[in-house]
């Protein structure tokens, strides 16, 4: 399955444009980061699996894997796991961009070490 057809079969029509966002976002951002599918969901690979993609009923979880290593000056990281964190996003109106493109690029410096 392409990352294409998860977002059709499996996204809720209401979070495609969060979907599309994110994927724009990585493709401008990280344009040398694979895009795949990775334990049945899209997933961002550099030197190792840098963000996950899990839709749920209620929003959009965009995982980073090394998200406890993460500085959080904006306080919108989430999770209790050992090394994973993750933001959730509802809708555009609400999503701090800005935000977003910090964690995308702390997970992109990790991945270089």
């Amino acid at each position: 399955m392409t990352v294409d057809e998860f977002v059709e079969a499996k996204i809720l029509p209401q979070f495609h444009d969060i979907v599309t966002m994110i994927r724009q976002l990585m493709h401008e951002i990280a344009p040398d980061v694979k895009e795949l599918i990775s334990y049945g969901i899209p997933a961002y690979k550099g030197n190792h699996i840098l963000a996950v993609i899990s839709p749920t009923k209620k929003d959009i979880t965009f995982s980073f894997s090394r998200g406890v290593q993460f500085e959080d000056k904006y306080g919108l990281l989430r999770g209790v796991g050992k090394s994973s964190k993750h933001i959730k996003i509802k809708n555009l109106n609400t999503l701090n961009k800005e935000a977003l493109i910090y964690y995308i690029n702390q997970a992109l410096e990790l991945d270089k070490k």
